[in-house]
């Protein structure tokens, strides 16, 4: 894996922006859930990587598909149709209902305008959008997708894609043990599976900046407090679960490996003590 540096990515330096982009998610994110099939453990409401932003990736409707694509290094939002339509809308700071509103028009002229709830995004106030900003985001999402998708693929059993979910703005990869939750019901798989989940978010009001998560679902005894890589940690308040700090990527000139080793040894630790 080559390395290559992290940049900083301050949550406090960029709030505003990360606020916007995650509201511009959110309407991406409600049009995907209304216009497509259920998915298991919610994944017909996040988007993906593209090689130049977030993307709804392919939604059907009707005799056609469109994309919704959040383009982050021309900073537009780009409407893709099967039948060869293409419209862009700017991405500029614009407010959530704003932004929302005209996403929607234009989907409704190309009839097709998926049955969204606009009132959910009733936010008039002016966004903020530092191009800077989405530029060392970008630069960082890049990096964090490709080492998520190396661990993915070194997993022998069932995974989820390396999503985004909006709500909390993570970047998130589910690992199932293939075993059944006992006294669950084993039609609803959200509580049923046995699973572990790794992410990456841009800060929140538990860890006020970037940071890696490994959780445990059922928890399995002895998993907390087990041996953690270089300076991850084991974080108890509002979740429990390995944590690994964002800025240790930047001050590492191994970031890349810092983050595989992360992933790796959590999931060792987690796999190894779940029931048998």
């Amino acid at each position: 894996m080559t390395e290559s540096s992290f940049p900083e990515l301050d949550l406090e330096d960029w709030r505003p922006t990360r606020d916007t982009l995650q509201g511009y998610c959110k309407v991406l994110g409600a049009i995907r859930r209304a216009a497509s099939p259920r998915q298991r453990h919610w994944s017909h409401i996040t988007l993906h990587t593209a090689a130049d932003g977030l993307t709804t990736t392919p939604i059907h409707a009707a005799e056609s598909s469109f994309e919704l694509r959040l383009n982050l290094t021309r900073h537009q939002l780009e409407i893709v149709v099967s039948s060869g339509e293409h419209h862009d809308l700017p991405l500029e700071g614009q407010s959530i209902t704003k932004f929302c509103s005209e996403t929607l028009a234009v989907l409704e002229g190309l009839d097709l305008l998926p049955e969204v709830d606009a009132s959910a995004f009733a936010d008039e106030a002016a966004g903020e959008w530092d191009r800077q900003s989405i530029d060392r985001f970008w630069r960082a999402w890049v990096q964090i997708d490709a080492v998520f998708k190396t661990f993915k693929g070194e997993r022998r059993h069932e995974t989820s894609p390396v999503q985004l979910f909006p709500h909390h703005f993570d970047l998130a990869l589910s690992w199932y043990s293939g075993r059944l939750i006992p006294e669950q019901d084993p039609a609803d798989e959200e509580w049923s599976d046995e699973q572990m989940t790794f992410g990456f978010t841009t800060g929140d009001t538990g860890i006020a900046e970037p940071y890696f998560y490994v959780t445990a679902y059922p928890q399995p005894e002895g998993f907390v407090g087990s041996d953690l890589p270089g300076e991850a940690y084991w974080h108890e308040e509002g979740f429990s679960g390995a944590v690994l700090l964002y800025s240790h990527l930047v001050a590492s000139a191994r970031a890349q490996n810092l983050l595989a080793s992360f992933l790796r040894v959590a999931h060792a630790a987690g796999a190894s003590r779940m029931r048998p």
